[in-house]
């Protein structure tokens, strides 16, 4: 299946692999701790308190869903919410992510830090 981009409306494929991708507590906060600022995955462990394969694992289910983009810094692998997310972010004033089908909003003190983080 093609990468959904997150910017435009999906398709029901498209959004049932984001929704497959958000189904799962280690990935929203994954993704919640990404909002906040960009990772490397040693930074992720740590935070997390989850096995280095555990993250690794689940970042590339996130990877694949389009949600986030993994760039290589030495031997270390950082992660950063992908643009189509941060625009859409943008777009819903960094309120929630509007798939089309469904939104998915974040926890107030996500939203507030983001905000403040730029």
């Amino acid at each position: 299946m093609k990468r959904a981009s997150i910017g435009d409306l999906l398709t029901t494929g498209q959004c049932a692999t984001v929704l497959k991708a958000l189904a799962d507590e280690t990935r929203l906060r994954l993704l919640e701790s990404l909002l906040v600022e960009e990772k490397c995955v040693t930074e992720l462990v740590r935070e997390l308190r989850c096995p280095q394969p555990h993250i690794s694992h689940h970042l590339r289910i996130l990877r694949d869903a389009g949600l986030v983009e993994g760039l290589r810094e030495g031997k270390q692998v950082c992660y950063r919410i992908a643009p189509t997310v941060k625009r859409a972010l943008a777009n819903r004033q960094g309120q929630a992510l509007n798939f089309g089908c469904c939104e998915v909003r974040f926890p107030e003190t996500v939203l507030a830090a983001l905000s403040h983080a730029h």
